[in-house]
C-alpha cells in the first residue's frame, strides 16, 4: 500500500502552537487534527502532511486540446488524473464533484509516480496532466510524478488556477512543461464573493510563468453571463494580457454549463464566447481561442503574420495542420509560439479511462 498521509512541505509553526499551511495565500491556521480549505493537507504530529498522496480520483486518456492546451504538441494524447479537494471555492465549479469531495472513497485509484509514468508510455501518452482539481494542493506527489515522467521522456502539464505562493511555485513549476492557468475573472470583487480568493496572487503567478520560467504557458478564462462576460471587463483583461505578458500568450474563453451552486445561471450563449475573442483580438492577441462549444472557427490556428488558417480544430479534431515541427507557419515561415513536432495523426476526441496498477 502506498502511505497516503506524506510529510508535507511549506508550513511553519506559529508562536501559539498552531500549524500555518504556506502552499498557498489562504495561510490556514490548523490545530492539531484539523484540515485546510483544500481538504487534503492536514495538521497531524507538528506537521502539515498531504493525505491524498498516490490516491486519485481515476485516470484518463485525453486529447491535449482538452485541457485546453492548443500550442503544445497539438492532436497528441495526455494521460490525466487529480485527486481531491481544492484551495480555491468557485460556486461555479465545473468539476465539483472532484474538487468538493470530501470523501475519500472517491480515490479509488492508487499508483506510484513510477507506475503513472510507465503507463502514459506504455499507451504513447506524450505528457501527463495535473487536472480535474488545483495540483498546487497535491504539490509533493505532483512533483514526484513529474520527475519519474522526465526520466521516461514524458511531459508534464498542470491545470491550475495558479493560487499558489512563491516559494512552493517556484519548486511546483520547476517540474512542468506547460500549464493552463484558469483567469477566472479580472475583478478583486469576483475573486472574492464567487471564490473565496483574490486576484493578484493569479496575475502575479502568470507575470512568474512569463518572465522567469521557460514553461509553455496558455490561459482559460470561463464566461459566466452577468459576472464576468461585460466588455469593459474582457477588455481589460486581455489589455493587461499584451501589456504584461505579451501577445503571443493564447487566451481561451470557455462556456459555462449551470452547475454545482450556479445551476440557476443560463449558461453561455455561442455570441458572447465570438463576442470575447473578438474583444482578445481587437486588443492585439494574435491567438484567441473558444471552448465548450461547437466553434470552428474558434478553434481555428491563424498565422499572424500571412493570415492563413494554420491549425484547424473541429472540436477536439485536428483536421487541418500547417506548423513545421520546427514551429513556423508553411507558408510564410512566421514563426508560431509553442511547442510542435512532426504532424502524422491526431489523438482525436476520444476518452479512454484507464487504470494503473502499481507493485507496491
Amino acid at each position: 500500500m502506498i502511505a497516503s498521509h506524506f510529510p508535507g512541505r511549506y508550513w511553519h509553526k506559529l508562536e501559539d502552537g498552531r500549524i500555518q499551511c504556506d502552499i498557498c495565500p489562504r495561510d490556514c491556521k490548523l490545530h492539531d487534527g484539523q484540515r485546510g480549505l483544500c481538504f487534503v493537507r492536514k495538521c497531524e504530529d507538528d506537521q502539515i502532511v498531504l493525505t491524498t498522496y498516490g490516491r486519485s480520483s481515476g485516470f484518463c486518456i485525453d486529447p491535449i486540446e482538452k485541457k485546453p492546451l492548443n500550442h503544445f504538441y497539438p492532436g497528441s494524447s495526455v494521460l490525466s488524473f487529480g485527486t481531491a479537494g481544492c484551495n480555491l471555492n468557485c460556486k461555479f465549479c465545473q468539476n465539483w464533484d472532484i474538487s468538493k469531495s470530501r470523501e475519500f472513497d472517491r480515490l479509488c485509484d492508487q499508483a506510484t509516480p513510477e507506475a503513472i509514468a510507465a503507463a502514459a508510455l506504455e499507451w504513447r501518452c506524450k505528457s501527463v496532466a495535473f487536472t480535474y482539481n488545483d495540483p498546487v494542493i497535491f504539490l509533493e506527489y505532483a512533483v514526484d510524478v513529474a520527475k519519474a515522467c522526465h526520466a521516461l521522456d514524458i511531459k508534464t502539464v498542470a491545470v491550475t488556477a495558479g493560487y499558489i505562493h512563491p516559494e512552493a511555485r517556484q519548486e511546483f513549476f520547476t517540474h512542468i512543461d506547460a500549464a493552463n492557468v484558469d483567469l477566472k475573472a479580472f475583478t478583486e470583487d469576483f475573486y472574492r464573493k464567487l471564490c473565496a480568493g483574490q486576484l493578484e496572487p493569479v496575475l502575479d503567478t502568470l507575470r512568474y510563468l512569463k518572465h522567469e520560467t521557460d514553461v509553455w504557458f496558455e490561459i482559460t478564462t470561463l464566461l459566466i453571463p452577468g459576472f464576468n462576460d461585460g466588455d469593459q471587463e474582457l477588455t481589460a483583461l486581455s489589455d493587461w494580457i499584451v501589456e504584461n505578458l505579451g501577445p503571443d500568450v493564447p487566451l481561451h474563453f470557455t462556456a459555462f454549463h449551470p452547475d454545482w451552486k450556479m445551476g440557476d445561471v443560463q449558461a453561455t450563449p455561442q455570441a458572447t464566447l465570438s463576442r470575447a475573442r473578438k474583444i482578445g483580438m481587437d486588443a492585439g492577441l494574435n491567438y484567441v481561442y473558444t471552448g465548450n462549444a461547437h466553434d470552428k472557427r474558434g478553434g481555428t490556428t491563424i498565422c499572424p503574420g500571412c493570415g492563413e488558417r494554420l491549425i484547424v480544430r473541429d472540436w477536439y479534431e485536428i483536421v487541418e495542420h500547417r506548423v513545421s515541427s520546427e514551429g513556423h507557419c508553411i507558408m510564410c515561415d512566421a514563426p508560431i509560439p509553442g511547442h510542435f513536432e512532426d504532424f502524422q495523426e491526431c489523438f482525436g476526441a476520444r476518452r479512454i479511462p484507464i487504470q494503473i496498477h502499481s507493485d507496491e
